[in-house]
């Protein structure tokens, strides 16, 4: 049974290398098909495990309540009927850390980009982003001390001219070994010492680090950076399994408290790592969807190429078919020889599709800075399909070759 079927095996690889540049013609759909979903995977893996890396800067059982949609801007939102919400100001904060029972804590944050700090003789060259924070915002967005201290509650609720310092920041302004503890940086012409420096948390998707950053007190940022913007405040809860409880809570007391009428809408927007994360594969699911199409038409493409050069080759080989059923060839045996053929074609096309996807996923992430990752269940998915493909497609015509009559076979030119 085993020499019959490495036999067949060796049969149907003579006969595809025999036709080398057809065999080769008849694989690009499949061969496109495979690629497109190894490649298309391979992306969404590599955003989907960034993205679900970045989520931890929320913290664990953290959700974020503020004026403006997530990701405003792009023309998808009407502008003035977010402009007309009333903005989040330290009160907010207050009263949330105050009433809330299923709050751990809130931390009220404010953010501007594009800063230069300066220490000395040394400045950064790009820009950093710089945030005020109250006393809880370093745990509530997963930021731990590496050295020093954080704001006391007297800074975090008065202010004070101090700072501290993202990674990358105090590497730039203190560099070779300099002490960055108890030294003075320079913003805006206003200087403040640094009270600590954040350990160390890598780059966020899109390729911006998340230790480009300087912290100050909330009250000193005001001032500086304006106190008209609205904050964004942040919430962790002291049981993560009691979440959805927390929002329903933390929704009531901020209507209450902003005199939203009960018949309105919400005049603020909340979001945690679990709508995000929603939102993306909402957004990857569609993309996914796409993919699956394109493959399906390039993998139909090419079984119909597969079953078109069988029945060609059936045709070619009609007097060889003769002769062997003639010296006693079983029509089982002609009929498992081209599909082991239809099937080991469609199989190099697959596996030359996972190499190529594979490339093209590799340089994807080299040239556009996109992480990617292969998923094993997109070689698997691969291989299966494409071996389906050749064996549903190549069905027919080795059906067709096993019922030639050996007589009228041997006889055709």
């Amino acid at each position: 049974m085993f020499l019959a079927a490495l036999d067949t095996l060796r049969t149907a690889l003579r006969a595809l290398r025999a036709n080398g540049l057809r065999s080769a013609l008849t694989l690009l759909g499949i061969v496109i098909g495979v690629l497109t979903v190894v490649a298309m995977s391979a992306t969404i893996e590599g955003l989907k495990r960034k993205i679900d890396e970045d989520l931890s800067q929320l913290g664990s059982g953290v959700f974020q309540v503020q004026k403006w949609p997530q990701g405003f801007g792009g023309g998808r939102h009407d502008t003035s009927k977010y402009q007309k919400r009333k903005n989040f100001v330290p009160a907010d904060v207050a009263m949330l850390t105050e009433r809330c029972a299923h709050c751990l804590h809130a931390a009220g944050e404010a953010w501007t980009f594009g800063q230069r700090v300066q220490a000395g003789e040394h400045a950064t060259t790009s820009a950093i982003q710089l945030a005020g924070g109250t006393q809880w915002f370093f745990d509530n967005n997963g930021y731990f001390l590496g050295r020093g201290r954080l704001f006391t509650e007297g800074e975090s609720s008065t202010g004070g001219d101090v700072a501290v310092l993202g990674a990358d920041v105090a590497d730039v302004l203190f560099p070779g070994g300099l002490d960055p503890l108890g030294q003075l940086v320079r913003l805006r012409n206003h200087q403040f010492r640094v009270v600590g420096v954040l350990e160390k948390r890598g780059n966020q998707l899109g390729g911006g680090s998340l230790d480009n950053l300087v912290v100050l007190p909330l009250p000193t940022f005001l001032p500086l950076y304006g106190e008209r913007q609205s904050l964004n405040v942040t919430i962790m809860v002291k049981d993560p399994t009691q979440m959805r409880d927390s929002q329903d809570e933390v929704v009531a007391l901020l209507r209450r408290w902003r005199g939203t009428p009960p018949q309105a809408e919400n005049d603020f927007e909340m979001f945690s790592n679990d709508s995000m994360q929603e939102r993306f594969e909402e957004m990857t699911g569609s993309i996914a969807a796409a993919t699956i199409g394109i493959c399906a038409i390039s993998l139909l493409v090419g079984g119909i190429g597969v079953m078109n050069i069988m029945l060609v080759s059936v045709t070619e080989r009609t007097q060889e078919i003769g002769i062997r059923r003639a010296l006693g060839a079983r029509r089982r045996r002609i009929l498992s020889q081209f599909l082991v053929e239809a099937v080991t074609l469609t199989l190099a096309g697959g596996l030359l599709g996972i190499v190529l996807g594979t490339f093209v996923a590799f340089l994807v992430r080299v040239l556009a800075g996109v992480p990617t990752a292969v998923p094993a269940w997109a070689i698997a998915t691969s291989v299966i399909t494409a071996a389906s493909v050749g064996l549903l497609f190549g069905l027919y015509p080795a059906w067709r070759a096993s019922r030639l009559d050996p007589v009228e076979a041997m006889r055709h030119e």
